[in-house]
């Protein structure tokens, strides 16, 4: 099962975005209005579209946070997000970002084709995703067997 199916009918244009010269304050602030726990940073002229240079979550906020105290509030988030930012694409199955996500220890990954970032996807998104998927091959084994 690839990061393809996991998104579909998703809308690109509804991913929360910042851009690296906003406040971690201002970050902060977007993760609490929107209830997310990360956003990607992009950049470039009409930044929706420009290239993914950093993810900023709440963990970069309080590694900060707890390092230098309410100053860091007013730091640029190209200070404190995480980067670089690691992708993946369409065809990554959900399995390799799972793996990607507990090796690397972060829980958000920008998809990305073309140089564009097309998703977001949680750990939240992929453990849901697949163990609805557990859940569809239980169901089909226990129909198999009630069937013969």
């Amino acid at each position: 099962m690839t990061i393809a199916r996991v998104i579909s009918g998703r809308d690109p244009s509804a991913i929360v975005r910042a851009v690296p010269t906003m406040s971690m304050q201002e970050g902060i602030d977007l993760l609490a209005r929107h209830r997310i726990g990360a956003v990607p940073v992009v950049e470039g002229p009409g930044a929706e579209d420009g290239p993914v240079v950093g993810v900023f979550s709440e963990r970069d906020a309080m590694y900060c946070l707890a390092r230098e105290g309410a100053a860091a509030l007013d730091r640029p988030l190209a200070e404190v997000m995480t980067a670089p930012v690691i992708t993946i694409t369409l065809q990554t199955t959900v399995l390799e970002a799972l793996s990607m996500m507990t090796a690397r220890r972060f829980r958000h990954l920008p998809v990305v084709e073309d140089g564009k970032m097309i998703g977001l996807v949680s750990m939240g998104d992929l453990v849901k995703h697949r163990l609805d998927a557990v859940e569809r091959e239980a169901e089909a084994m226990r129909s198999y067997i009630q069937a013969t």
